[in-house]
């Protein structure tokens, strides 16, 4: 049986916890999650996880935050003044805000959880919501796609 490679794509479902036992991904009940192994947009520790695995297989990793989305990092809280962000909603502590930003490759969206809001301010944590998290997986492995099958669009 064929085990899974770098550049592989594959689809598998999962579910993730942080330490505390709080669910932040399930696709048990759902669509398998679809990616190509070692690519950038993955977190290195579920490559690394997957790979070896065949098709049925599952098993539980650890994924420990270095290899998941980093230490937090105070540096990326910041103050923004109120009027540069357009908000359909009151700017409340835990509200997750979806921010567009120009970079030289297109477009990109990221999360940032507003802090604190003033008439004149929003504070935003611009960290990945798991950073400083290891990170508990339940994976399987569902199927190695071949390019003929299917293809992943990025």
């Amino acid at each position: 049986m064929r085990k899974v490679q770098i550049g592989d794509v594959i689809s598998i479902h999962c579910v993730g916890r942080i330490s505390s036992g709080e669910v932040f991904e399930d696709t048990y009940q759902g669509d398998p999650f679809v990616f190509e192994v070692g690519s950038p947009e993955i977190i290195p520790g579920l490559s690394e996880a997957v790979i070896g695995m065949v098709e049925g297989e599952e098993k539980e990793i650890i994924i420990p935050k270095n290899k998941a989305f980093g230490e937090r990092d105070e540096n990326l809280i910041r103050s923004i003044p109120r009027e540069a962000i357009a908000l359909d909603v009151d700017p409340t502590p835990g509200l997750v805000l979806n921010l567009v930003v120009d970079t030289p490759q297109g477009e990109m969206t990221f999360p940032a959880i507003v802090v604190d809001a003033t008439p004149q301010e929003i504070v935003l944590d611009l960290n990945p919501p798991l950073a400083g998290e290891d990170l508990y997986f339940k994976i399987r492995l569902v199927k190695i796609l071949n390019e003929s099958e299917e293809k992943i669009i990025l």
